[in-house]
């Protein structure tokens, strides 16, 4: 999508007479729009760094080139970027609260059309109980469901909203106010940790695993 058809679809998602199928529809795509333009802006920061780290095995005589090329890194398109993240977190806040009302709007099934969600994952959430539009994007990570289904982490364009907004929250919240959610009894405990490295590498960290054996019980590190 270039920015120009972007620019088309909030027009349409601006005009009143929109349905909310539409709306949500709009909404994924504009989503998907954003979370590439913004992996495609990291994608150059990360070729930056690498050409950085090129430079660093021949210092002292490529120091000050290896440190323009990191600040050319860490300022690449920094507004552009932060732009796209104040965006992502403003629909992500929305979809936190349905604002718009799509599940009301919609039904179950109806949201489920426009997520994507698989027959098996959408049967199980329906027995579960689900009746949240944050449960069915954030917490179980429906959306487009078949084409993730047992990875470790999560994603799709709505769920990285929600993630901003969440993320956003959590960084500004006084300290000492919010419990750690990874924490046993926490309801992200037991949840895969996505780690990005300094260097833009992620790592996964898994939680700690609990063995028992003749020996009595131990924590093993993961």
């Amino acid at each position: 999508m270039t920015p120009t058809q972007a620019t088309a679809l909030a027009g349409i998602a601006m005009k009143p007479t929109i349905s909310k199928r539409d709306s949500l529809i709009v909404a994924r795509r504009l989503a998907r729009y954003f979370c590439e333009s913004a992996e495609a802006i990291h994608d150059e920061r990360r070729l930056l760094r690498r050409e950085a780290a090129k430079l660093r095995e021949f210092e002292p005589f490529t120091k000050q080139q290896a440190d323009a090329l990191e600040r050319r890194a860490k300022d690449h398109r920094a507004a552009e970027l932060e732009g796209i993240r104040h965006t992502l977190r403003a629909f992500g806040q929305s979809l936190l609260r349905d604002r718009d009302g799509y599940l009301a709007a919609l039904g179950f099934d109806g949201v489920c059309d426009v997520l994507n969600v698989n027959t098996v994952e959408r049967e199980q959430a329906r027995l579960e109980g689900v009746d949240d539009l944050s449960d069915l994007i954030f917490v179980r990570n429906l959306e487009d469901s078949a084409s993730h289904r047992g990875e470790d982490f999560k994603r799709g364009p709505l769920f990285e909203a929600c993630f901003a907004a969440m993320g956003h929250f959590i960084r500004t919240a006084p300290k000492g106010t919010l419990p750690d959610p990874f924490a046993p009894g926490g309801p992200l405990y037991g949840a895969p940790v996505r780690m990005v490295n300094p260097d833009g590498t992620v790592t996964i960290k898994r939680p700690d695993l609990t063995v028992h054996d003749a020996s009595g019980s131990r924590v093993v590190k993961r």
